[in-house]
């Protein structure tokens, strides 16, 4: 039986940077591999995110408890009203949906017969280092492990009003990225896959990789996400609003349809120069005026140039959830 060492003694034998020192103790490669599984999604037809990411969507999973728990993407299971995990022996298990939540991006599923599959502990990302190696694994067996090294811990910003203060990102890509599982040397999870990006050192250097969502995020909501399938309270403001830093301009690529911000006017190519009075200072910075405003359900104050003409728009926000077709599975 191979160990988590062994396993990067070999993957990184020609890697992508030098082994150092590996623990003497370490799960098994195979107790790993299998505590990564193939998750599928079946969405309501209605669903608001049907348009853009369709009705049926493939992933993986990481096992996080012996009761079938287990942790993904957000967006590979949000409003969906079924869901089926495939384990790496070719067993297919129906699933439940247990939880999403918007602002770290994390899903939650559960397997509605025991797996008998050894959960993936957690790690501490914190304790990782750039340049320190790491294994990227999917759902699918061993064949999805491959050796990475991590390319930065830096802030990201979407612009689907997504942050977080820390990221993880590697190099070079993985092809199965979505809800994969991102590993340390001591067989430990570290993160779950989100997106694949051009430039993960966020330098201009054009070095593609991956995202991760560190797992820290997850033990201060997991209980919140089991009991009522979100975080408790009134969630951040909502606005609707996609932009995009262009050379230090922040202009709306997309407005959500029936959303606070297409309400109150804000239209795609508008440009956002001010949040209650004050401008923005990039993407991270005007979703964190944004949230200054209070709890979801406050009015935002926007200064928008919009055909030549800056304009103060008033937008009054929504709890993101409330958007979803999430009352059937949550």
């Amino acid at each position: 039986m191979r160990t988590i060492r062994q396993m990067f003694a070999v993957l990184f034998a020609f890697g992508l940077v030098a082994l150092v020192a590996l623990p003497a103790r370490a799960a098994s490669v195979e107790e790993l591999v299998a505590a990564v599984v193939h998750i599928k999604t079946f969405i309501t037809p209605d669903g608001q995110t049907v348009r853009s990411l369709g009705r049926e969507r493939e992933g993986s999973g990481v096992v996080i408890d012996e009761n079938g728990l287990i942790v993904t993407i957000g967006y590979l299971m949000v409003e969906a009203i079924s869901a089926e995990v495939i384990t790496n022996e070719g067993r297919t298990l129906a699933a439940e949906i247990i939880g999403y939540d918007h602002e770290t991006g994390f899903g939650i599923l559960r397997t509605l017969q025991p797996m008998k599959v050894k959960p993936l502990p957690f790690g501490r990302s914190a304790d990782v280092k750039v340049g320190d190696p790491v294994m990227i694994v999917g759902g699918g067996g061993i064949e999805t492990a491959t050796p990475a090294r991590v390319a930065a811990k830096r802030e990201f910003a979407g612009s689907w009003e997504y942050l977080l203060d820390e990221a993880i990102f590697t190099t070079p890509p993985h092809p199965a990225w979505s809800g994969a599982a991102l590993v340390s040397r001591e067989g430990k999870l570290l993160g779950v896959g989100s997106l694949i990006v051009g430039d993960t050192r966020g330098d201009g250097s054009k070095t593609p990789g991956n995202m991760f969502v560190p797992i820290e995020r997850l033990p201060p909501i997991l209980g919140d996400l089991i009991a009522d399938g979100h975080i408790s309270g009134d969630g951040r403001p909502w606005l609707g609003v996609a932009a995009d830093d262009v050379r230090g301009r922040l202009m709306v690529s997309r407005v959500t349809p029936g959303s606070p911000a297409e309400k109150a006017g804000i239209r795609k190519g508008d440009e956002i120069v001010g949040v209650a009075g004050e401008m923005p200072r990039g993407l991270a910075d005007f979703y964190r005026k944004i949230w200054a405003a209070g709890p979801a359900g406050a009015t935002v104050s926007l200064q928008v140039e919009q055909g030549g003409t800056t304009r103060r728009i008033d937008v009054k926000s929504i709890n993101r959830l409330d958007t979803l077709k999430l009352k059937s599975t949550l």
